[in-house]
């Protein structure tokens, strides 16, 4: 039977500061409400949760409890501070910063992995340590060459996995002992507990978002309204990840063979966790923007952000159920066309009547699912 093993404090204080980087990709977003400004969230966030899990891993593996260690994390945390303080102007004048300050992310995690397990670390820190040279490469140029390096950056962090299994299936000893102890081995409470703890905290950071768009404006009636619906949207986001589909993935990982915990985790807590975080971080843009004019027609812009937003993050769960064969996709992918279909009811008549469709089709989709039997196990089990 395996140790389990909760999130430490550590850790949660690590979080809160990965965090702020959900805040300012929001600030950015919000004000560059284009393709463009999408375009960027998405690489930065991608690179950023890269790490995120990484560390995530490293702390299931290998748990904070010397004072080496703690002091290690730390140091980790203030780059990730760095990092998201250089979020806005990460294609500008403060690309360089932001690379440096991922440089040292990416050497803390290589150095803690290796103190555990030796030189096998080099299967991954290596395309790591390319990821974030390409991405501190890329603050001294602008336009099409820098992003060329931060694409590059993506396609090292995608390859990085395919790599280290492999090497492991090319019977290179240290591989295989990296693959068996750091990702087949990993702690299914934790692993659960900590990405469960992330989207919680993003949530919440989100909510001061809206009440920083909120500003100095007088609080009329309106604007309460308005807030009160986008608090409503939340909590629905949150119902449908945290009752039940937690406590499911967490019977999934524990049912799930060591040597194919990896592959799963990748799949639910990175490849599906990526559009439900960034889901929830446009959301927030969209509401910042529409809430001081919720009787008024939006731009397309702002109805966009409050409606993609919450279909990234019904996209990102429909993939999360998919992976652990938990309950049924066809309602929540039936809602997430009715979410896309409310971005008229921005632009045509007003922010407040898309806010009222958006609450009406999720909590819709919660009311029907409530009526069904929800069905989880392992694929082939």
């Amino acid at each position: 039977m395996e140790t389990e093993r909760r999130v430490s404090t550590l850790e949660l204080f690590f979080d809160l500061v990965f965090v702020f980087t959900v805040t300012q990709l929001t600030v950015l977003l919000a004000g560059d409400l284009s393709l463009r400004g999408a375009g960027q969230v998405l690489v930065i966030f991608t690179v950023l949760f890269w790490m995120y899990g990484g560390y995530a891993h490293l702390t299931n593996q290998v748990p904070p409890d010397s004072n080496a260690r703690r002091v290690a994390l730390m140091l980790a945390m203030g780059a990730f501070l760095v990092c998201a303080l250089a979020v806005p102007t990460a294609f500008g004048a403060g690309g360089v910063a932001f690379g440096l300050g991922y440089l040292v992310v990416v050497l803390v995690h290589s150095a803690l992995f290796m103190q555990a397990h030796g030189l096998g670390v080099a299967w991954f820190g290596l395309p790591n340590l390319l990821c974030a040279l390409a991405v501190t490469a890329a603050g001294f140029f602008d336009g099409a060459p820098a992003w060329a390096l931060w694409v590059l950056a993506l396609l090292l962090q995608f390859a990085t996995p395919v790599i280290v299994r492999r090497a492991a299936a090319t019977g290179d000893d240290t591989a295989e002992e990296t693959v068996g102890e750091q990702l087949g081995g990993m702690s299914a409470a934790h692993l659960v507990e900590r990405h469960g703890l992330l989207l919680i905290i993003v949530f919440g950071e989100s909510v001061i978002a809206i009440g920083i768009g909120v500003g100095s404006m007088p609080l009329t009636f309106g604007i309460a309204m308005g807030a009160f619906l986008a608090l409503a949207v939340a909590s629905a986001l949150w119902w449908m990840y945290f009752v039940g589909d937690e406590g499911r993935a967490e019977e999934v990982f524990a049912e799930t063979e060591p040597d194919q915990r990896f592959k799963l985790a990748m799949l639910a807590y990175y490849y599906a966790f990526l559009p439900m975080l960034l889901g929830i971080a446009a959301f927030a843009a969209g509401v910042k923007k529409t809430i001081g004019h919720l009787g008024e027609h939006l731009h397309t812009g702002p109805a966009a952000a409050l409606a993609g937003g919450v279909a990234l993050y019904l996209a990102g769960d429909i993939l999360f159920r998919r992976a652990l064969h938990i309950g049924p996709v066809r309602y929540r992918a039936a809602a997430l066309v009715l979410v896309v279909a409310t971005v008229p009811a921005g632009t045509r008549l007003s922010g407040a009547w898309q806010l009222v469709a958006l609450v009406a089709v999720l909590v819709g989709t919660l009311l029907v699912e409530a009526r069904r039997p929800v069905t989880s196990g392992v694929k082939g089990s």
